[in-house]
């Protein structure tokens, strides 16, 4: 039996305040759209309970911190190197869209809220805006913490990718973790701290139904690894499908 799905489970102090500036929301409102369009975020009354599901974020930085990041070499991932949760938390918030939004094909200003501050290990998040943050928001914060070179943050739901996740050699959370859970947080944590993700920045999550995260540098490398992945998942299906005789595979496949 799945956990219901969209229940926040940190301890959240929720201010209520205007809407963040739209001219900061440009690349999240793009991605969002997309991944809505493929139903990678949306909401479906046949699953999870008729809930919505996904969510998206980016870091927001003081100018400081902000430039140091713009000026970092590019890199592979397996050369990033993580810092202290600590040190993540008082330089920067982010922004994610609200809880259950998943049903809304083009989101607004008022349907994100920013995370002001997010600790993982006492599950606690503050935030502010028109809107709660997403119960994935513990999560998100998480996977902030592993390098200030991350700035933006997907999860999605992709039984595609979830049914498939051993064969493409995806890190998997343990089964026994729910999602937005100090639990979870950990789980990233040593998923990261193992090297498991230092080839690609996507992993499963094992004990939340098809649930899957995708992290970057920017918002467009977090929505290309996740389309990478997403694309594999969907050609192995086909040869599945394929080999069993539901379809007939084109010569141009």
């Amino acid at each position: 039996m799945h956990e219901k799905e969209g229940v926040i489970k940190y301890r959240l102090d929720f201010t209520s305040a205007g809407a963040v500036d739209e001219s900061a929301l440009t690349a999240l409102q793009q991605w969002r759209l997309t991944l809505y369009q493929l139903g990678l975020i949306g909401q479906d009354p046949e699953r999870y309970g008729g809930l919505g599901y996904g969510n998206i974020s980016q870091a927001v930085s003081s100018t400081s911190t902000r430039q140091s990041i713009d000026d970092l070499p590019e890199r592979s991932w397996s050369e990033v190197d993580s810092i202290s949760a600590d040190a993540v938390q008082t330089a920067r918030g982010f922004i994610i869209s609200g809880t259950q939004t998943g049903e809304l094909s083009e989101l607004t200003p008022e349907h994100y809220a920013l995370v002001k501050l997010c600790d993982p290990i006492e599950n606690h998040i503050i935030a502010q805006g028109p809107i709660k943050p997403s119960s994935e928001a513990l999560t998100h914060g998480a996977i902030y913490a592993l390098s200030p070179e991350i700035q933006a943050v997907i999860h999605v739901h992709s039984p595609e990718i979830w049914s498939l996740r051993d064969r493409l050699l995806m890190p998997v959370t343990p089964m026994d973790i729910p999602y937005g859970t100090p639990g979870m947080a950990q789980a990233v944590q040593q998923l990261w701290q193992s090297g498991q993700l230092k080839s690609a920045p996507v992993l499963a999550m094992g004990g939340h139904e098809d649930g899957i995260i995708s992290f970057g540098r920017n918002m467009a490398e977090a929505g290309m690894a996740m389309l990478n992945v997403f694309q594999w998942a969907r050609a192995l299906q086909l040869a599945d499908d394929a080999e069993a005789g539901k379809v007939e595979l084109s010569h141009g496949f």
